[in-house]
């Protein structure tokens, strides 16, 4: 499998975006801004419409309207964070400018010899990379993944108690910004591999899977890209091995059963009885216990 070259730069580049959606999938789960990464991955399908309509790279597109519509809701919410209504009115009018870019596009530049550009925005095309496309995506990938490790802490104090991490110095509004240029950016790079109608599956799930399985922060955090990175590997593998299947479905697939087997493998913990183990004789409990039973 891994003598093709299209394999070898599809392992590349769903390596690296795997990482990086693993990890900001972390802290947009902890946050609670799952439903942020859903806008902006419309964000990205009509950014990408705009820069094709425009005779451009669907990248430019990808990459600029995303991050700028990110820092656009970060403004118009409390501290860089945005709340459900100001995400749902630039949906809204998201998925309006989608439909106009779409229209102009298929009528205008579809004709050229590219009218199939759109389907891969919309479901990703990680089997099509080049060579020197996977070198650049797992570099921005990497940086990506070197932004979040280097704010990890305070990004994760900001996020469990914003108030106190206010109270203690913390730059809290320019944390919240900062994570919202990296949720856009790994959503513009997790178009290429998965494609805009999937990005939520590959930044939620596996962080959600990694939420279910442990409480503890760093340990969550390297889990969820451990998780995403697996289900990149296993998709591919089994895109290549089974006949007329998408990969950004099997890599999709992936993820979910993931998910629901942390989800059920919590649930059977939860209910599985407790053990409880007598007091030593010298123990407080055995100093209490004797007391009652006086």
């Amino acid at each position: 499998m891994l003598s093709h070259p299209f394999m070898q730069n599809a392992f590349l580049a769903g390596t690296a975006v795997a990482l990086a959606a693993g990890l900001v999938g972390y802290f947009l789960v902890l946050r609670a801004q799952v439903f942020t990464a859903d806008a902006l991955s419309h964000v990205a399908f009509t950014g990408a419409l705009a820069a094709l309509a425009a005779g451009l790279d669907a990248r430019v597109g990808l990459f600029t309207v995303t991050i700028l519509v990110a820092l656009g809701m970060g403004a118009l919410g409390r501290r860089g964070r945005p709340d459900d209504v100001v995400i749902g009115g630039i949906f809204a009018w998201v998925l309006g400018l989608g439909v106009f870019f779409l229209t102009l596009y298929t009528t205008t530049r579809s004709g050229t010899g590219n009218g199939s550009a759109s389907v891969t925005v919309l479901f990703g095309s990680i089997f099509g990379l080049s060579a020197a496309r996977a070198v650049s995506t797992a570099i921005i990938a990497a940086l990506i993944c070197a932004a979040v490790i280097l704010v990890a802490r305070p990004l994760l104090f900001a996020s469990l108690d914003e108030a106190v991490a206010a109270a203690r110095g913390v730059p809290v509004g320019i944390l919240g910004y900062g994570f919202l240029v990296l949720v856009g950016a790994t959503a513009a790079e997790s178009t290429q591999v998965v494609g805009a109608l999937l990005i939520l599956g590959l930044l939620a799930a596996p962080a959600g899977a990694a939420n279910q399985l442990t409480t503890r922060p760093l340990r969550g955090l390297a889990l969820a890209a451990t998780i995403a990175v697996a289900s990149v590997w296993i998709g591919l593998t089994a895109a290549y091995f089974v006949p007329n299947t998408p990969p950004s479905f099997a890599i999709l697939a992936v993820t979910t059963l993931a998910y629901a087997g942390a989800a059920g493998y919590r649930r059977l913990r939860e209910r599985r009885p407790r053990t409880i183990v007598p007091a030593g004789p010298g123990s407080a409990a055995a100093v209490r216990d004797a007391a009652i039973s006086q």
